[in-house]
């Protein structure tokens, strides 16, 4: 079943059958950067194959039981998640990978199955990527507490570890700087979820902008 999916990069087509799935305790955006400690033998696998193959594989938020999997336990995930594309993968020793990969395109489960030695593979349908929204001027505050942010990272960025967001900055657009403040912003993963969900980028920007209003981070 697993080779339908990692046997070849993503069709033109709007479906993809038997993608592989890494259930996690976060939430992947569209153009988010995700860095993973692998070592369960069920996705070093995975991993490997997607890598060699140049495939994604996706990922989803748990809603029940663990990123690892324990004896006796049930995952349950969200229905609607991003695929991940492999940047980079270290093997810095038997049985770990260091694996870095940014997120592509959302899609939405309509079926899944738990093969026998652990990992989850879904039938999806892909979403479509959001408009590009310019951001209109109530909410330009929020592009530019964003831009100041990552001026600080890049200043910070040698001795502090790599940067959490990935160039090109698309500051003007409602979407992507949504995304990167609900990444960086220390939110519920549920409300994350229903964020990434929304289809609406301009009204995703609005809801972080109240957000980052409570908080006190933009006055």
């Amino acid at each position: 079943m697993i080779a339908a999916a990692i046997g070849t990069a993503v069709p033109a087509t709007l479906t993809l059958q038997s993608l592989p799935l890494f259930p996690l305790s976060t939430v992947l955006f569209p153009d988010g950067l995700l860095s993973l400690r692998v070592f369960e033998v069920r996705y070093l696998d995975m991993i490997a194959k997607c890598r060699k193959a140049g495939a994604p594989f996706g990922v989803v938020s748990l809603t029940q039981g663990s990123e690892v999997r324990q004896p006796g336990s049930t995952e349950a995930f969200a229905q609607v998640g991003t695929l991940a594309t492999i940047q980079e993968l270290e093997n810095p020793q038997a049985g770990l990978m260091l694996v870095r990969a940014v997120g592509a395109q959302r899609f939405r489960i309509t079926a899944s199955d738990q093969l026998k030695h652990g990992l989850w593979v879904a039938d999806v349908e892909r979403l479509a990527a959001d408009v590009a929204v310019t951001i209109p001027d109530d909410l330009k505050p929020v592009s530019d507490a964003l831009q100041r942010l990552i001026q600080s990272l890049e200043m910070r960025s040698g001795s502090a570890g790599p940067m959490p967001l990935a160039p090109p900055w698309k500051l003007e657009d409602c979407g992507w700087v949504a995304n990167r403040w609900c990444e960086l912003l220390p939110l519920p993963v549920e409300l994350k979820q229903r964020l990434m969900e929304l289809d609406n980028p301009l009204v995703r920007l609005e809801l972080v902008s109240d957000v980052l209003h409570r908080t006190g981070i933009m006055g």
